[in-house]
């Protein structure tokens, strides 16, 4: 059972972070790192320099601010889960020199409550310095990555999975040069912190003595962190004073997780106390993040109306394994293939500036997963999404904007199919043996509620 467990929560623990690349963008990327651009969708996140968020969406256009400023935010998400049609089982054997000695089959009892993502804010700030008129320099810390669920104690799901958090801090210092009116570069350094924790029931044989068998859980959780540097580049041209033009890359970041993984007896089933720890050892893993490319133009219509469109590309053919290594094995934990694809996201918006004081947005992105039906997990269920998003920004004073947005994301009902095999020796010569399988229906939807400050000085 000791490779078997490392192996369970250490793959699911890459699957999460890497999921994590996409959290509100095909899987758990995090896109809430602008309130202004959330409200028209972040349709021109690499073209339409708004405020020091920018050094985010594009660190080219830092040179096209007048003055320095700050601007610090967040964004509220809220997710709405229903599972339905739900099918589970569980078959275990226990065996004694390879003879069977007790068997057991039947549904797994539980619930499906659902609403599994608990309410989060995803905070950020950052800061832009004009030191010329070509030169500037920027800082930012925000949070690319980041997913939480949490299931309720008797999920029917639990031996998949019932608990996962990661999440990824990043601080970002930035600096452009803008040649001539029409183009600007950049180029951006960032120090990424992941840390992350898996929980995971592990079912567990043990014999009656009657030829059947009773089904006990173990409670399996790793927590594992690490550390890394990536880059972004940017450019932006201006083939006429209407129309801007942006591009952006995000490199990878290539991480090795190291942790601490921990099986605790949830009863006396097993001849040991309640809460004692089982097993436990370290474990290592290689993952690498993909790299994003966005492209997006704004057009000035008008004096009061831009619109605004834009693609993003991410590059997830990159996630097409798990290998996970553990500390006292030569042989590795798990070799499981994933086969990701790239995925795309398009989006379009607009901005009218109503009066001096007062523009109002608008925005639609659509959003394609990465996932497929094979191997989509009960801690990730998700599919394509749709988000339509409005936003305003008001200025009572020059130096002064308050931005808020709200979006309302939508995503295409999809199904979980899992299946886990668990393995166990109970004593030397005496193997238990459990595959547990959970089906079900999911259907998302989420609200994010956004403001941000900016003040120019």
């Amino acid at each position: 059972m000791q490779n078997k467990f490392n192996k369970i929560t250490w793959a699911v623990a890459i699957a999460a972070v890497a999921f994590t690349s996409q959290a509100n963008a095909g899987g758990y990327q995090i896109n809430e790192q602008s309130v202004s651009g959330q409200g028209y969708g972040h349709a021109g996140r690499s073209s339409n320099v708004n405020d020091a968020t920018i050094v985010f969406g594009n660190p080219a256009g830092m040179s096209f601010l007048d003055r320095a400023q700050l601007t610090a935010g967040g964004t509220y998400l809220n997710v709405n889960s229903k599972i339905r049609n739900v099918e589970s089982e569980r078959t275990g054997v226990v065996t004694a020199g390879g003879a069977p000695i007790g068997a057991t089959s039947g549904p797994v009892n539980g619930t499906n409550e659902g609403d599994m993502v608990p309410g989060t804010l995803i905070p950020f700030a950052f800061y832009a310095q004009p030191v010329n008129e070509q030169l500037a320099f920027g800082f930012g810390v925000y949070a690319p990555f980041g997913s939480n669920t949490d299931y309720e104690g008797g999920f029917e799901g639990r031996n998949q999975g019932n608990y996962t958090e990661v999440r990824v801090i990043s601080a970002q210092p930035t600096v452009s040069y803008r040649f001539n009116d029409q183009w600007a570069v950049g180029a951006g350094i960032t120090y990424n912190r992941v840390n992350g924790e898996l929980r995971r029931q592990v079912p567990v044989a043990i014999p009656d003595g009657l030829g059947g068998a009773d089904i006990t859980e173990l409670d399996a959780r790793v927590e594992g962190d690490d550390d890394n540097w990536g880059y972004n580049l940017g450019v932006i041209f201006q083939p006429v004073p209407e129309t801007t033009l942006g591009l952006t890359y995000r490199s990878k970041v290539s991480y090795t997780l190291t942790g601490d993984f921990r099986a605790t007896a949830t009863d006396a089933s097993l001849g040991v106390p309640e809460g004692t720890v089982v097993r436990e050892d370290n474990a290592s893993l290689d993952l690498t993040t993909p790299e994003t490319v966005n492209f997006s133009v704004t057009q000035q219509m008008s004096d009061n109306l831009k619109l605004m469109a834009g693609a993003s590309w991410t590059r997830w053919s990159r996630f097409d394994r798990i290998l996970v290594e553990g500390e006292n094995s030569d042989d590795p934990i798990t070799l499981e293939p994933q086969n990701y694809s790239n995925a795309w996201a398009f989006a379009v918006g607009g901005e009218y500036q109503l009066n001096p004081q007062l523009a109002l947005r608008a925005g639609v992105t659509i959003d394609n997963t990465p996932t497929n039906d094979a191997t989509r997990s009960v801690r990730i269920p998700s599919d394509d999404r749709r988000i339509f998003s409005i936003g305003a920004g008001w200025t009572p004073m020059e130096n002064l904007t308050l931005d808020v947005a709200y979006s309302y994301l939508t995503e295409r009902g999809t199904h979980v199919d899992q299946t886990k095999t668990d393995t166990r020796e109970l004593q030397p010569g005496v193997v238990s043996q459990v595959t547990s399988s959970y089906s079900a229906d999911y259907k998302n939807e989420a609200h994010g509620f956004g403001a941000q400050l900016t003040y120019r000085f």
